[in-house]
């Protein structure tokens, strides 16, 4: 629930200031029911929530994520979560009504707006992928310049986007897009080797991948507080 400070004085007006603990999460590939997670108003998941995208997958974690005692839960899907692409009106069908899903789509929660994309750029033909350039640069380019929180399943282009073998794996065009919108915060995950937050400017980082490169959970939850 969305807690409210004392009344702050400001000159000759009453502000009042709200606050809102935000539990960040992304590739619990099928390890949800292992996690610690931390008290908080609401939880974002950035993707991967099944192993190999099969329906079962999908459907033990919408029991399990329905069931968190958070005020709002939102995710969106990742290139592990097959059946969220290829069914997709099924998929929605399943996702109870206490849970959001974003799919190139937003909402708005207690004034806050949120905006999600499962996309990332292409590799193997996994779910969701889009080759570099004129092919994703369209689904970057509905993320509306109003945007406070944006959650893609993938990192944008040098921050937090490092392979274990050196590469950069982030997403340029999504890093234009954000250099024009400047999100508050901006959540994902993908390459679990570079689990961490950063603050850049005015929008802060955050890969919440909760396993390592060997898939074994060893991350924590990250905390935001709005």
């Amino acid at each position: 629930m969305v807690k409210k400070r004392p009344p702050k004085k400001n000159y000759q007006r009453t502000v009042y200031l709200y606050y809102m603990k935000i539990v960040c999460i992304s590739d619990s590939h099928r390890q949800h029911d292992k996690l610690t997670l931390p008290e908080g108003d609401m939880i974002l998941h950035a993707g991967d929530i099944s192993g190999r995208g099969r329906k079962i997958e999908m459907e033990e974690f919408l029991e399990w994520f329905s069931a968190l005692p958070y005020q709002y839960k939102v995710f969106i899907a990742g290139n592990h979560d097959f059946f969220a692409e290829k069914n997709r009106a099924e998929f929605r069908q399943m996702i109870p009504n206490n849970c959001i899903y974003l799919e190139d789509s937003g909402v708005e929660i207690e004034g806050i707006h949120i905006w999600g994309s499962p996309i990332t750029p292409w590799f193997y033909d996994w779910a969701f992928n889009r080759h570099r350039g004129m092919e994703i640069r369209p689904h970057w380019n509905k993320i509306p310049l109003h945007t406070d929180i944006l959650i893609t399943h993938g990192p944008p282009y040098d921050i937090l986007d490092r392979t274990a073998a050196g590469i950069k794996a982030g997403c340029e065009d999504l890093s234009h897009k954000i250099a024009e919108v400047k999100p508050r915060l901006h959540l994902f995950g993908h390459i679990h080797e570079a689990y961490g937050q950063r603050t850049i400017g005015e929008t802060t980082y955050i890969n919440a991948s909760v396993l390592d490169l060997k898939y074994q959970q060893v991350n924590d939850p990250v905390v935001f507080e709005w």
